[in-house]
């Protein structure tokens, strides 16, 4: 089992105070990892890692603006001037502002979510790619979909007046090619690229009015007969995170109960 321990690491997971965002950080720390949680709202940062030092883990709440070039260089020469490495990188923030259906889209909504879900990601992982090629190591995650792997399934919506937004299926989409072409680029100086790829999210549906079509419609048509819970991205997460996948870059690995499997 010490193959899956993260001791000594020093590891990032952006919007990590939010619905994934908690058991990534969470399961990183349990690893043995000092996790760093970071987003706008630090605040919610500092106070989910208060909870995971008093559960005895390592972790601390950081500022970080992914939609300013500042707050990312500050950011990530903050984190080195402390620490003297970065050795996880979890993109998984991710702006949902004018998630829209395409004809409903101005451009304004598409540059405010673009400033986040592309522009600062390439811009953060730039910033902490410079640092991994200076240690000739690194592990880069990002935190994709399967609306990243499959196109949406409108009817699963029913009457419900949900819906999967164009643009939060394109930035899924490119977050693949970006993964595999960081691991191809950066594969000679031992940096590793995956992504993670989650099916619905029980937390994030459930307690809401109005989703209950919605809800059983998505059991229904996944085989294991259910939403993905904590526990089950914490374990991927440790994995592609740990030596245990030293051997594996590149790769999407789908936490969808079996959803795209059809």
């Amino acid at each position: 089992m010490s193959m899956f321990r993260l001791d000594g690491k020093i590891a990032i997971v952006t919007g990590g105070a939010g619905y994934f965002g908690k058991p990534l950080s969470l399961a990183l720390a349990e690893a043995g990892a000092q996790v760093i949680i970071a987003s706008r709202d630090v605040a919610k940062c500092d106070a989910y890692a208060a909870k995971l030092r008093a559960a005895g883990w390592k972790a601390e709440g950081w500022a970080l603006d992914q939609g300013e070039e500042a707050s990312i260089d500050a950011f990530t020469a903050g984190v080195v001037a402390k620490y003297g490495q970065i050795d996880i990188l979890v993109n998984n923030a991710v702006s949902r502002e004018g998630v829209k259906d395409l004809e409903a889209l101005s451009k304004a909504d598409i540059e405010n979510a673009q400033l986040i879900n592309t522009t600062g990601l390439f811009l953060l992982t730039k910033a902490v790619v410079k640092v991994m090629r200076v240690q000739q190591s690194g592990n880069i995650i990002n935190i994709g979909s399967i609306q990243g792997v499959v196109g949406p399934n409108f009817p699963v919506y029913g009457d419900t007046g949900m819906s999967s937004p164009v643009n939060y299926t394109y930035d899924k989409w490119g977050m693949v090619g970006f993964t595999k072409w960081l691991a191809n680029y950066y594969g000679k100086f031992n940096i590793r690229a995956n992504c993670i790829s989650p099916g619905g999210y029980g937390p994030g549906v459930r307690g809401s009015e109005g989703r209950e079509e919605f809800i059983e419609n998505y059991k229904r048509l996944t085989p294991l007969g259910r939403f993905a819970e904590d526990d089950d991205i914490k374990g991927p997460v440790v994995f592609l995170a740990s030596p245990a996948a030293a051997y594996i870059t590149g790769h999407n690995l789908l936490v969808d109960g079996g959803w795209t499997n059809w």
